[in-house]
C-alpha cells in the first residue's frame, strides 16, 4: 500500500468517523493524536482505544485482515500528524513503512495490537525528543522526559536530581532558568494538562483522576486544578457540557 493510497483511505475513514460519532468522539481522536505529537506517553496510553474497535468500521470480512487495514490507516494518520508537528517526513514515513510491514507479517490479532502499542510509543518518544532538543539543554530535556514518564507517580525533584546525578539546588536553578517556572510548578502543570484531557475524554471520576495522577489528596487535586484552570474539575466538566458517564447508583437506570 503506497502513501497516496494510505492517505486517501485515512482521510475517507477519518471523515466518516467524524460524521458518525459526533464532535466529542472526533475531539477525543484529535486529542489522542496531539498527545503523540506532544511526546506525552502517559497520556497516549490513557487515550488510546483498541485498534479496530467501536467506531473503526469494517474494511474486510476477515477479522485479521480488517485489523491490518486499520493498522495501516493508523500509521498513516500518526505519520501525518507528526510531520505537521516537526518530525521529518523521511523519519515519519520510514517508521510507518517499518511498522506496517511488521503488522502485515503478523499471524494473530494479539500480535498486531502489541505492534500498534510499540508504534505509538516509538512515535511519541521521538516527538518528545524532537520537541525537547529544540528548546532545552540535555539535562533539562532528560528531566522533562522523566516527568513525562512518571506522571502517574509522585515526582520529587530530589529523585530527578539523583537520576541525573546533579545536586538538587543546581537542577532547581537550571530548570527555572531554562523553562521560566519552578520544577514543582512544571510537574503540577503537566499533571493538570493530563487531568483536563481525562475529564473531557474519559469516564474517570475526579477522585479516580486524582489517584491516577498521584496527588496527595482529592482536596489538593481540586486546589491545584483551580489554580491552573480557574475552575474546579466539576466546573471544568460542566463547561464542556460533558455528561456524567458513570451511572448514579442512587438513581434507577
Amino acid at each position: 500500500m503506497n502513501y497516496e493510497t494510505e492517505i486517501k483511505i485515512a482521510e475517507s475513514l477519518f471523515s466518516q468517523r467524524e460524521e458518525n460519532f459526533g464532535n466529542d468522539s472526533f475531539d477525543r481522536e484529535i486529542a489522542f493524536y496531539e498527545s503523540i505529537c506532544s511526546g506525552d506517553i502517559a497520556l497516549v496510553k490513557m487515550l488510546v482505544t483498541p485498534l479496530g474497535g467501536k467506531g473503526y468500521g469494517i474494511l474486510s470480512k476477515d477479522s485479521l485482515q480488517n485489523l491490518k487495514y486499520h493498522f495501516a490507516i493508523s500509521a498513516a494518520l500518526i505519520a501525518r500528524f507528526c510531520v505537521k508537528s516537526g518530525m521529518t517526513p523521511e523519519t515519519a514515513y520510514q517508521l510507518s513503512d517499518y511498522y506496517i510491514m511488521k503488522a502485515d507479517e503478523s499471524n494473530t490479532q494479539e500480535e498486531i495490537h502489541d505492534i500498534h502499542m510499540e508504534m505509538l510509543e516509538s512515535y511519541t518518544l521521538k516527538m518528545r525528543s524532537i520537541r525537547n532538543s529544540k528548546t532545552y539543554s540535555k539535562p533539562i530535556a532528560k528531566a522533562i522526559d522523566y516527568v513525562g514518564d512518571h506522571l502517574h507517580s509522585r515526582i520529587l525533584i530530589e529523585d530527578v536530581a539523583d537520576y541525573l546525578q546533579l545536586s538538587m539546588g543546581y537542577l532547581s536553578r537550571m530548570f527555572k532558568s531554562e523553562t521560566g517556572i519552578s520544577f514543582s510548578d512544571y510537574v503540577n502543570s503537566k499533571k493538570i494538562e493530563a487531568a483536563s484531557t481525562l475529564i473531557r475524554f474519559s469516564d474517570y471520576s475526579d477522585l479516580e483522576i486524582s489517584n491516577l495522577l498521584s496527588f496527595s489528596s482529592h482536596s489538593y487535586f481540586i486546589k491545584v486544578f483551580r489554580k491552573y484552570t480557574g475552575m474546579t474539575p466539576k466546573e471544568y466538566k460542566k463547561s464542556f457540557q460533558i455528561p456524567d458517564l458513570k451511572p448514579n447508583p442512587q438513581k434507577p437506570l
